[in-house]
């Protein structure tokens, strides 16, 4: 089958699962079998409205056969209402809970067993699931049929249309990066839309779900809403034709102000502190808070907005946005970047219309008060820093690793708009970013469904090393280089140093990755006894099959390393483990001079280099690499 045809069929599958194990679906196909117990008798009729209750017709409420009206006080009971059995007190996990009605008006609704509702002013619509706990809650309704915010359309990285991505409720950002990127592909995207069209016409239900263990309290209104399991909804504004998954483990957060509108929030995320989540997916264990907005757009795992705005964008996991800034109509599924304060990453108006858009690429740092303008495309320069106060033209840049920052000289024969490029940069002067983040992210992930890559150095990003390198290579002879001279630098220029600093950086981390994999390999041939295999590595006619990925390592390290050893080579890894740990705490270290020549007790207040938890982690791991690799070398 064509690869194309097998992501396709992927795809398609990421999708057809979930129809058939939505808890949504089956709350609204349960739903079209209403719940309706016995009659009330005439004993508990009385019973009801001796402890203050009333209903129009008495007749419309059926209860459980083991139904106690001793626990309902105050309530407009109305329309075809069920009541389950509602015990009073019980001990729960050491705390005393009460199950129960007070001081609210149901109508059209399905109480299940062990349920506490209190003062909710109009509950209607709604099946409420054991151990669902509502208190002092304005409207919790239904109005009309809803499917809770499933096939709404998100405009991503064109704000007018053109990326459209349709959503429901376990959409990934592998999913919607596919469906966005993947316009020509008809097949796909017709294919897509038809089985979420299936999806938001299955989930489609008058009736709402509160699902057990689920809380709601102190909100105002929440209308078409479906509450996952173990969910925590307090003091929300406004909660509208919105899907909620959460789990007791994973329970999903909407309070202080929150307000959310045709949404999906899926498991562990929060909206908290009058943020806005509008017509938009928050992935698992992603936030938005102290009044970030989000429209229009999918938020990865794991990412966080607070205070700035993001509209019309695909945001992957890990970003960092925790200030007041601007992301518009970006294209960045790979994630794993930073937004600093100020930075106007959203000139997606050319007067005409806001149909322009931006490509990210993964580990993109945006510095403060950046002005990034569009159309750019940087996804071919993962792990890059555009530096404070850079504006940015429009442009196409692929240096992976670089640093772009604003001018340090003026050349008469370059426009003084143009940016200074140093490619490499990230990697020769500020490695500890690079290794820190790697072991940040698996530490801090929660994210359990998304199929995440934390590894930097692995082939797809060793490739863009290895053609930026060649781009390199290939100019020589000039002080300053532009894009007519070196493809991929954009709008930037390029100085002889950089270039040849630039080689140096890239050669270094693509020999490193090579030998990782042949330290691995090694090792795995060592363990199973293979010792000769082992040693005939580097022989283009060593038999030792591998992985696609081992064979990508191999291509490398025979193309860097020919004519050497296995033990030469492991060798030198071990020596380059050395130096990238050096490197590790020369580039903290470097804070601590200039902190020092700055702030007069700087050091006080700041650990040096050496004490830095990160680093001294680093020299450990390096300490045992380097013996593992002495251990190897011996065995050869």
């Amino acid at each position: 089958m064509p690869e194309s045809n097998v992501i396709q069929e992927s795809i398609l599958q990421q999708v057809q699962k979930p129809i058939s194990e939505s808890p949504v679906i089956k709350a609204a196909n349960d739903s079209k079998t209403p719940i309706r117990g016995k009659n009330l008798t005439q004993a508990q009729i009385d019973a009801l409205k001796k402890n203050g209750n009333y209903s129009c017709d008495w007749g419309k409420i059926t209860v459980a056969d083991n139904f106690i009206p001793d626990n309902i006080y105050n309530c407009y009971l109305a329309g075809e209402t069920y009541i389950g059995r509602l015990s009073g007190y019980k001990e729960i996990d050491g705390k005393t809970v009460w199950f129960g009605l007070a001081s609210s008006n149901i109508c059209n609704c399905e109480i299940l067993d062990e349920v506490t509702i209190i003062e909710v002013k109009n509950l209607c619509g709604y099946r409420v699931h054991s151990g669902a706990n509502l208190f002092n809650v304005g409207t919790l309704a239904m109005k009309g049929e809803s499917s809770f915010g499933i096939g709404c359309e998100l405009p991503i990285a064109i704000e007018t249309g053109g990326r459209e991505v349709m959503t429901y409720p376990e959409i990934t950002v592998e999913v919607a990066a596919k469906i966005a990127s993947s316009r020509k592909d008809k097949d796909l995207i017709n294919g897509y839309n038809e089985l979420v069209t299936r999806y938001k016409s299955q989930a489609q239900s008058s009736r709402g779900t509160i699902c057990k263990n689920a809380t709601v309290t102190n909100c105002p209104k929440i209308i078409n809403t479906y509450i996952g399991e173990g969910a925590h909804l307090d003091n929300a504004t406004l909660v509208q034709d919105t899907t909620i998954y959460s789990l007791t483990n994973e329970s999903t957060e909407i309070s202080d102000g929150a307000y959310v509108k045709k949404a999906i929030i899926q498991w562990g995320a929060k909206v908290t502190s009058m943020a806005i989540v509008a017509n938009s997916v928050l992935t698992e264990h992603s936030h938005v808070e102290r009044h970030g907005k989000v429209t229009d757009s999918l938020i990865g795992p794991n990412t966080g907005v607070a205070e700035g705005e993001v509209t019309a964008c695909l945001v992957g996991p890990f970003v960092g946005f925790h200030h007041q800034s601007l992301l518009i109509a970006a294209f960045w599924p790979e994630g794993k970047g930073n937004i600093g304060y100020g930075a106007n990453v959203g000139s997606n108006h050319t007067s005409k219309a806001p149909d322009q858009e931006l490509w990210a690429g993964e580990g993109l740092f945006y510095g403060l008060g950046v002005n990034i303008k569009f159309p750019s495309d940087y996804s071919k320069a993962p792990y890059s820093i555009i530096a404070t106060g850079v504006s940015a033209l429009p442009q196409r840049m692929e240096f992976p690793f670089s640093l772009m920052n604003t001018p340090a000289t003026a050349y008469p024969h370059i426009s003084p708009a143009y940016n200074e490029l140093m490619p490499g940069w990230v990697l020769s002067d500020n490695i500890y970013t690079i290794k820190r983040n790697e072991g940040k992210y698996i530490k801090r992930n929660k994210a359990k469904r998304s199929n995440l890559v934390f590894e930097v150095f692995r082939p797809e990003i060793v490739n863009l090393m290895i053609e930026a390198r060649k781009r390199l290579q290939a100019a020589t002879g000039k002080e300053v280089y532009t894009s007519k001279e070196v493809k991929g630098l954009g709008k930037s220029y390029m100085t002889e140093s950089s270039r040849v600093s630039g080689i140096e950086a890239y050669t270094f981390y693509i020999q490193y990755y090579a030998l990782c994999g042949l330290k691995n390999k090694v090792k795995e041939l060592v363990g199973a006894g293979k010792i000769n295999e082992a040693k005939s590595i580097m022989d283009n006619t060593c038999s030792c099959a591998g992985s696609s990925r081992w064979e990508h390592e191999k291509s490398v390290l025979v193309q860097e390393f020919a004519g050497k050893s296995v033990a030469q080579c492991l060798n030198i890894l071990s020596d380059m483990e050395q130096k990238i740990a050096e490197s590790v705490q020369e580039s903290k270290e470097k804070d601590d001079k200039r902190g020092a020549s700055i702030i007069p007790d700087y050091a006080e207040a700041h650990s040096p280099a050496k004490e830095d938890g990160f680093v001294k982690e680093t020299w450990k791991k390096t300490k045992e690499i380097q013996d593992e690799i002495k251990n190897l070398v011996a065995k050869l």
